[in-house]
C-alpha cells in the first residue's frame, strides 16, 4: 500500500471513531506542533518532535478506548493535549504521531457538596470550572496562573500548584481518584498511591486521563493584602515566620523588584477611543520585593493580628487596598513581559524556603540580563520560581541568552531544589524531579505496559541528543554565562521595519510577541464554532510565523481563516498582554484582499457591484432607500442641521421597523435632525471586513461629503458598526488622507438615555415582557456603550429585565453575519448559543440593537427551533410610548432567503454545475479552431486524458472571453435555481451579475476546475 493510500485508510479508521472531529491535513496538523515555549534556532533541529499525522478531538472514554485499540494494531503514537499551556514541550508531538486533543472533553460530571468533592472531564479550562463551582457555593481548592486556559488534566498530567497552594500544597495530592485509559487499553480508576506513582506529573506517557475527582472548598469573600520588603531575606524571613505560626493564610505569593520595575515599562494596548479616555489609573508601586496574601475573610481574627506583627518585626510596609486589588486582577497575566521582549526566556524551579534568599541573591549576581520572578509558596517548604528574562527570538543572541534558563535551574540545584517539571526539554532532570526510586519504578511500568511506546514518546524518560545538548550546558554552565549575559537585545517593542514575507510589520510583530498561553481560545467565537486551533487567534497568530519563516504560504482556505473572524474582539480583552488582536486580522484583511488581489468571500462580490450601483449592500434601488421615513417624521426633517440621523443599509431596507423607531424616539427626545435620504450610502463596514478597501474609501468620501452639505456635527446611528464606522474607521482614513474630521458620533441609545435621565422623555404605557438583552460587540467592546441601552429597557413599565449569563464586556458574540456569508452552517451554532443563554434565564425575548446581529439571531432561532422573539430596542421602546410598530421579523428572514441561495449558489462546485449547464452555449461561442482541436483530441488515444491536464491551462484563457457571451444564459440558469426575487433585486441582476463573475472568477476558477473538468470531458466525449 502506498504512503498515500495508508493515510487515506487511517484516515478513514479515525473518522469511524471520531466522525468529523478528524484532521489530516498539514496546515490543521502544524496548528498542534507548539506549546508556550520558544526554543533557540540553533537548538530546534535537535529535537525528536515534528509534525503529527492527525489530530482527533475525542468526545467519551469510548472513542479513546477504541483509538488505543487502534493505535495498538497500527504501531500509532498517541500525544495527549489539553490546552498547551506550559513550555515544558509535553505535548510536542513525536513526527507521524496522533495528537489526541483533549479539549472538547470538557464537562463537570458530579459536583458533591456535602463531602465537598467535583468531578470532571480532563478537559474542562479551570475558569470555566471555577464559574460553575461558584453557582453553586463552592470554589477551588487551588489554581494555576493560567486559570483562563489550562485544563484540569493539564495540571495533574504536568504536575504543579497555583494560587492556593500554600494552604493545599501540589494539585495531585488534593486528587482523590483519576480515571484513566492505559497503554494496553485497560480503563482503569486509580487513587492513592497508584494515583501518585504511575499518572501525576507524568505528561501521559502511562496512559491517558479521561475524569478526575478532587477536592473543592467553600465559598467565601476573601481578602487579598499586599506587602513590600527591601531585601530577600527580609522575604524568606516573614515566610518562615508565617510558616512556624501556622497562620491559615490560603495563597501566598512573590514578585521580585524587576519585575515590579518592568510593569512600568510594558506599553498599553492602542484601544478604541472610549478605552482612551477611560483607561484605569494604574497604583504606584514600589521597586521593591511584594507579596501578595490571599486567604478568607472568616479568617481574619485568626490572621490578622499575627500577620500585622509579623510585617512590623520583619521592616515590611502594607500597599494600599487599591494596590492588592490591581495586582490580585493582574495575576493571570505572568506573561506580559513579552512586550517588552517580544519574546521571553522562561525558566521554572522549586526552591526549599529555607534558601529562598541565597537562591534569589545568587540568581541576581548571575544573571545580568532583567529578569523577572515570579514566586508562589508551597504548602511545607517550597516556593516555585517562575522567571523570564525579556528577550528577541528573531536575533541570534537569543541562541546565547537562552543558556541562562539553565543558569537558574543550576542556582536552584545548588541549593538542594529542583526543575519544575520534565516534558521533553529537561527530562535529563526527572530523577531530580521525581526522586531515583519514583524514577525506576516509572520507567519500569512503562516498558512493561507500553513496550512499542505508544504514549506520548520521548517525554519525561529516555534520552536523545537534545538531552546531551542541554546536559552539556548544563556542566559548561560557568563558561557560557558570561556569553549568554552579554547576548543583549534591544528594550522595549522592537523596532518594526517593513513588511515580512508580505506580512505588515506591526502584525509581524505581534505573532512573535504572542504569549500562546490560549487566553484567547475558548472565548472565541470563530473557535468555538469548530473547534480547531487554526481558527483561533493563537493558531492565526503560529500561522503568520510559520508564512514569515518561510514554511507556508497563503492559499484560499487559510485566507479564508482570516475573513471569518467575527471581529467581536473577545481576543482583546482576554489577552494577558493587551494586545490589538482583532484590529490585527482587520489589517489581513487589507493586505490579503486589497493589496494582493486574493479572494474574499464571493457574496461580498456581489454586495461590492450593489454597494457601487446603488449604494447599498441589498440590492435594493436607491431611490427608494427613504420609504421608510413615517409620514408624520417627513416634514419634522431638516434640510441642514448640527444632527444627521444616518440609518444604514439594513435598517433602510430591511429592519425597517430599527430606522422608523429610532428617529420617532428622537423626535420624542426633542431632537432637530437631519437626513441624507436617497443620497445616504452603505457605511462601508461590509467592504471593510471583505478587505475591499478600495469600496470603503469611495463610500467614505460620498458619506462625509453628503454629511458636510447638511451642516452635520453630530452622526447619529441605528446600527453599532455605522457608528464605529464613522467614530472611527472614517476618522482614521480621513487622518492617512490628510483630511479635517471633526464629527461627534452617537448610538441613539445614548441620546434617549440621557432624555430619561433628564426627564425629557417617559414611557407611559405598560410592556409586558421578560426581555434580556444582547449586548451587540460593536457598541460594548468596540464603544464602551453598555448600561445606556439597559436604562432604556428599565425605564420601560412592565418590562421584567434580566441578564444572561454572558453580558457586557463578557457578552456572546450573535455570531456575526460574517459567519452567515462565509460558513453558513456555522452561523446558527454560533447564534444558538447565545441564544440558549436567554432561554436559560427564562426570557421569552431577545432584544438587540443592531439590526445585522438581528438577523443572525433570527436566523439562528429558528434553525435551532428556538420558541424566543428577536426584537429590536428601539421598537420595544416605542411601544413603551404606545406605538405599534410593525415587526419586520418575518420580512428579514424572507430577505436573508435570498441572500442564503446567492451565498449557496457562489460556492465552487454550485458555479461549475452551473457552468456545465451552460456547455453549449460556452461551445457555440468558442472559437471554431478551438472546438476543432477538441474534436481531434477526443479522436486521439489518451487525447481526453490529456485534454484533462490541460484544463487548469485552458479554462482562465477561455473563461473571461465566453463570459459575457454566455451571460444571458447564465441570468436564466441563476434565475431557475433562485426562483423568483424581490422586484429589485431581480431588475438590478442583469447588472450585478455580470459585474460580481467579472470580480470573481480570477480566483475562483481555479477553485471551479477541479468541479467542472470532468463535467467537460465528458461532454466533449458525448456531444462534440
Amino acid at each position: 500500500m502506498t504512503a498515500v493510500a495508508e493515510k487515506l485508510n487511517l484516515e478513514e479508521r479515525l473518522k469511524s471513531i471520531f466522525g468529523d472531529r478528524v484532521r489530516m491535513d498539514r496546515i490543521e496538523c502544524k496548528m498542534y506542533s507548539y506549546d508556550v515555549g520558544a526554543l533557540p534556532g540553533l537548538v530546534k533541529p535537535f529535537l525528536p518532535v515534528g509534525i503529527p499525522s492527525g489530530v482527533v478531538r475525542p468526545k467519551t472514554e469510548e472513542e479513546i478506548f477504541r483509538l488505543v485499540k487502534l493505535a495498538k494494531e497500527e504501531g500509532l503514537k498517541l500525544v495527549p493535549r489539553g490546552m498547551s499551556t506550559s513550555g515544558f514541550g509535553g505535548v510536542l508531538p513525536d513526527n507521524g504521531a496522533i495528537v489526541v486533543d483533549l479539549s472538547g472533553m470538557n464537562k463537570v460530571i458530579a459536583i458533591d457538596k456535602e463531602n465537598l468533592l467535583v468531578t470532571v472531564e480532563p478537559g474542562i479550562i479551570w475558569e470555566a470550572l471555577q464559574t460553575k463551582l461558584h453557582r453553586a457555593g463552592l470554589d477551588l481548592i487551588l489554581y494555576p496562573t493560567s486559570l483562563p486556559s489550562s485544563t484540569v488534566g493539564g495540571l495533574l498530567a504536568q504536575g504543579g500548584t497555583g494560587f492556593g497552594g500554600y494552604e493545599y500544597g501540589l494539585f495531585k495530592e488534593n486528587v482523590s481518584e483519576a480515571t484513566v485509559i492505559f497503554p494496553d487499553g485497560e480503563l482503569k480508576t486509580v487513587s492513592k498511591e497508584e494515583l501518585l506513582l504511575y499518572i501525576a506529573d507524568l505528561e501521559g506517557i502511562t496512559g491517558i486521563i479521561t475524569r478526575i475527582t478532587f477536592k473543592v472548598r467553600k465559598l467565601e469573600p476573601e481578602i487579598h493584602r499586599l506587602v513590600s520588603f527591601t531585601d530577600s531575606q527580609k522575604v524568606e524571613n516573614v515566610l518562615e515566620a508565617v510558616r512556624k505560626a501556622d497562620l491559615p493564610i490560603w495563597s501566598i505569593t512573590l514578585q521580585n523588584p524587576q519585575a515590579m520595575r518592568l510593569k512600568k515599562q510594558i506599553p498599553i494596548r492602542k484601544g478604541h477611543p472610549y478605552e482612551e479616555r477611560n483607561r484605569r489609573r494604574e497604583p504606584e508601586l514600589p521597586e521593591t520585593y511584594v507579596l501578595l496574601l490571599a486567604y478568607p475573610a472568616s479568617r481574619r481574627k485568626d490572621i490578622d493580628p499575627g500577620l500585622e506583627q509579623m510585617i512590623q518585626e520583619h521592616s515590611g510596609v502594607e500597599l494600599s487596598e487599591e494596590a492588592a486589588e490591581h495586582e490580585w486582577q493582574e495575576r493571570f497575566k505572568p506573561m506580559r513581559f513579552k512586550r517588552v521582549g517580544p519574546s521571553l526566556i522562561p525558566t521554572e524551579v522549586v526552591v526549599p524556603l529555607a534558601r529562598l534568599s541565597k537562591v534569589l541573591n545568587e540568581i541576581d549576581e548571575k544573571i545580568k540580563h532583567p529578569l523577572v520572578l515570579e514566586g508562589m509558596a508551597v504548602k511545607g517548604d517550597k516556593v516555585v520560581l517562575l522567571g523570564f528574562i525579556p528577550h528577541d527570538e528573531r536575533t541570534f543572541g537569543f541562541n546565547m541568552a537562552f543558556a541562562l534558563s539553565l543558569s537558574v535551574i543550576e542556582i536552584a540545584k545548588k541549593h538542594g531544589g529542583s526543575s519544575y517539571s520534565t516534558g521533553l526539554y529537561f527530562r535529563r532532570e526527572a530523577k531530580n524531579v521525581l526522586g531515583t526510586e519514583r524514577y525506576e519504578k516509572v520507567k519500569n511500568f512503562k516498558e512493561r505496559m507500553d513496550p512499542d511506546g505508544i504514549m506520548n514518546p520521548n517525554k519525561v524518560l529516555g534520552r536523545g541528543v537534545i538531552d546531551t545538548i542541554m546536559g552539556t550546558a548544563a556542566t559548561l554552565e560557568p563558561i557560557i554565562r558570561p556569553f549568554a549575559n552579554a547576548a543583549t537585545a534591544p528594550f522595549g517593542e522592537a523596532v518594526r521595519q517593513g513588511k515580512k514575507k508580505g506580512i505588515p510589520a506591526d502584525v509581524a510583530y505581534y505573532a512573535t510577541a504572542c504569549a500562546r498561553c490560549g487566553y484567547c481560545v475558548s472565548t472565541c467565537e470563530q473557535f468555538s464554532g469548530r473547534g480547531w486551533e487554526s481558527q483561533s487567534p493563537r493558531g492565526k497568530y503560529h500561522y503568520i510565523r510559520e508564512v514569515i519563516a518561510g514554511r507556508e504560504k497563503f492559499n484560499p482556505e487559510t485566507v479564508n481563516n482570516f475573513l471569518l473572524c467575527t471581529t467581536c474582539e473577545a481576543c482583546n480583552i482576554r489577552c494577558q498582554l493587551d494586545m490589538p488582536v482583532e484590529h490585527n486580522w482587520m489589517e489581513m484583511r487589507g493586505t490579503l484582499i486589497h493589496e494582493e488581489k486574493r479572494m474574499t468571500f464571493p457574496p461580498f462580490e456581489m454586495m461590492a457591484a450593489s454597494v457601487r450601483g446603488e449604494r447599498n449592500i441589498w440590492a435594493g434601488k436607491k431611490e427608494k432607500r427613504a420609504n421608510w421615513v413615517p409620514e408624520e417624521i417627513k416634514p419634522k426633517i431638516k434640510e441642514k442641521s448640527d444632527v444627521l440621523y444616518f440609518a444604514g443599509c439594513t435598517a433602510s431596507f430591511v429592519n425597517t421597523d430599527v430606522a422608523q423607531a429610532t428617529v420617532r424616539l428622537l423626535d420624542k427626545a426633542g431632537i432637530e435632525f437631519t437626513y441624507m435620504g436617497t443620497d445616504e450610502a452603505c457605511c462601508g463596514i461590509p467592504m471593510k471586513v471583505a478587505g475591499k478597501w478600495d469600496v470603503f474609501e469611495e463610500i467614505f468620501e460620498h458619506n462625509v461629503s453628503e454629511a458636510r452639505k447638511r451642516g452635520a456635527k453630530t452622526i447619529v446611528t441605528s446600527c453599532p458598526a455605522c457608528a464605529l464606522v464613522w467614530k472611527e474607521l472614517y476618522a482614521e482614513l480621513a487622518k492617512e488622507k490628510g483630511i479635517d474630521y471633526d464629527f461627534e458620533v452617537k448610538h441613539y441609545s445614548e441620546i434617549v438615555s440621557e432624555a430619561i435621565k433628564e426627564g425629557n422623555l417617559t414611557f407611559d404605557h405598560e410592556v409586558h415582557q421578560r426581555v434580556t438583552f444582547h449586548d451587540s460587540c460593536h457598541i460594548g467592546r468596540a464603544q464602551g456603550i453598555y448600561e445606556q441601552p439597559r436604562d432604556m429597557l428599565k425605564a420601560i413599565p412592565g418590562v421584567e429585565f434580566v441578564e444572561m449569563e454572558h453580558n457586557r464586556e463578557e457578552g456572546l458574540c450573535c455570531g456575526s453575519v460574517l459567519t452567515l456569508v462565509g460558513e453558513t452552517p456555522v452561523a446558527p451554532k454560533l447564534g444558538g448559543n447565545r441564544l440558549q443563554e436567554a432561554i436559560d434565564v427564562k426570557a421569552d425575548t431577545v432584544v438587540a440593537l443592531c439590526p445585522c446581529c438581528q438577523v443572525q439571531l433570527r436566523d439562528s432561532n429558528i434553525k435551532n427551533q428556538f420558541n424566543l422573539k428577536v426584537t429590536d430596542l428601539a421598537r420595544i421602546a416605542m411601544e413603551g410610548l404606545g406605538y405599534d410598530i410593525e415587526d419586520k421579523t418575518e420580512y428579514s428572514m424572507e430577505m436573508w432567503g435570498y441572500f442564503e441561495k446567492f451565498i449557496m449558489l457562489m460556492k465552487p462546485e454550485v458555479l461549475a454545475d452551473i457552468m456545465a449547464s451552460l456547455f453549449k452555449p460556452m461551445f457555440d461561442n468558442m472559437p471554431s479552431k478551438m472546438v476543432s482541436m477538441m474534436k481531434a483530441m477526443k479522436r486521439t488515444p489518451g487525447g481526453l486524458a490529456m485534454m484533462e491536464k490541460m484544463m487548469p491551462t485552458l479554462m482562465p484563457k477561455m473563461v473571461p472571453d465566453l463570459m459575457p457571451k454566455v451571460m444571458p444564459d447564465m441570468l436564466q440558469e441563476v434565475s431557475r435555481r433562485v426562483g423568483p426575487l424581490p422586484d429589485d433585486m431581480e431588475e438590478l441582476m442583469p447588472d450585478l451579475l455580470p459585474k460580481t463573475m467579472e470580480s470573481l472568477m480570477p480566483n475562483m476558477l481555479p477553485l471551479i476546475i477541479p468541479y467542472i473538468t470532468p463535467k467537460m470531458i465528458d461532454y466533449i466525449q458525448k456531444n462534440l
